[in-house]
């Protein structure tokens, strides 16, 4: 069993529910992983997915390896039939290999590129781990998806739902960012947004920073994001360069922050990012601080979603 998309999710309430368990006593299984490795290799930074990863982990028993590719590991060609005559030390069919040979499950974090975006949506890493690798594969957010990230948010989704209404209405919005970023959030969002079948959902954004339409299919998209926040009762803001003019900045637009007269159009709505995020920029220091905001719960369901994902590969192993 991998987990490398929130589509490898057979039931998504049924997972939620049992994400919300383990969070009531998330040292249950602490036997599960006993004598039993976890290796994260990270070919990017990271905050939360390391340490709620990790710390799921040592929930479950598991020992715990972390390998940073941009400092410490040889840089790896994941081309077959490759000349390496330059640039890269090791193929990926060696590494993963090897890797396999110490660890019982291999989680991975590797962002999108931003300049090729054949290369990026072809899934290079995770797909070379998946290829030569004899052990699951976890996707701690890949060039184009972050499963993780997604099943955490469905999880604060349920806690903080309104109970009196039949069909919550949930707003991705994206939001300006002096840097170029990857679609892995947003991607993954809408995927699991997809998947819901008792809420009302809307993607707002500037004309010409469409999502890949294969992910966005069937999708209601609203260029107003003041016309997209009327009555909603969550607000998810992330920010994604074009997907078009692939990997560009092409708008900055402060009219897209967050702030607190476009969540007064809200139904008393729940702000919601993944993080980091930048103040002023993408939101405004009175909506993040506000009572309103959910990010910090966000951050914390992040250890149980990994939880969960880790708790069923070891029951299969």
């Amino acid at each position: 069993m991998n987990y490398i998309s929130i589509k490898d999710i057979n039931s998504l309430s049924k997972w939620v529910r049992q994400a919300i368990k383990i969070k009531k006593n998330p040292l249950k299984n602490q036997s599960l992983g006993k004598n039993k490795t976890l290796g994260m290799l990270f070919f990017n930074p990271s905050l939360r997915t390391r340490l709620s990863t990790q710390k799921a982990a040592l929930n479950l028993g598991m020992n715990v390896m972390v390998m940073n590719f941009t400092n410490e590991g040889w840089t790896l060609e994941f081309e077959d039939g490759a000349v390496m005559n330059s640039g890269a030390s090791e193929h990926i069919k060696e590494a993963a290999e090897v890797v396999s040979q110490y660890c019982d499950i291999i989680a991975i974090r590797a962002f999108a590129g931003l300049v090729d975006k054949e290369k990026d949506y072809q899934e290079t890493v995770i797909s070379g781990f998946l290829k030569y690798a004899t052990v699951p594969i976890v996707n701690m957010e890949s060039a184009i998806r972050h499963p993780l990230q997604s099943l955490a948010d469905a999880i604060t989704m349920e806690e903080f739902k309104p109970r009196h209404k039949d069909k919550p209405k949930v707003v991705l919005s994206w939001a300006p960012h002096p840097k170029a970023l990857p679609q892995a959030v947003a991607n993954s969002f809408v995927e699991m947004m997809q998947m819901q079948k008792d809420m009302d959902f809307v993607i707002t954004h500037p004309e010409g920073y469409e999502l890949s339409p294969e992910i966005t299919k069937d999708c209601t998209i609203e260029y107003d994001q003041n016309k997209a926040f009327e009555n909603a009762d969550f607000v998810y803001v992330k920010n994604w360069s074009n997907f078009n003019d692939y990997g560009k900045v092409t708008n900055s637009d402060p009219n897209w922050t967050v702030t607190a007269e476009k969540m007064a159009l809200t139904n008393n709505g729940k702000f919601m990012h993944c993080l980091p995020v930048r103040r002023n920029v993408i939101v405004s220091d009175e909506v993040l601080d506000g009572e309103n905001s959910i990010v910090i719960e966000q951050a914390n369901n992040r250890t149980y979603s990994a939880q969960l994902v880790l708790q069923k590969i070891l029951k299969k192993i």
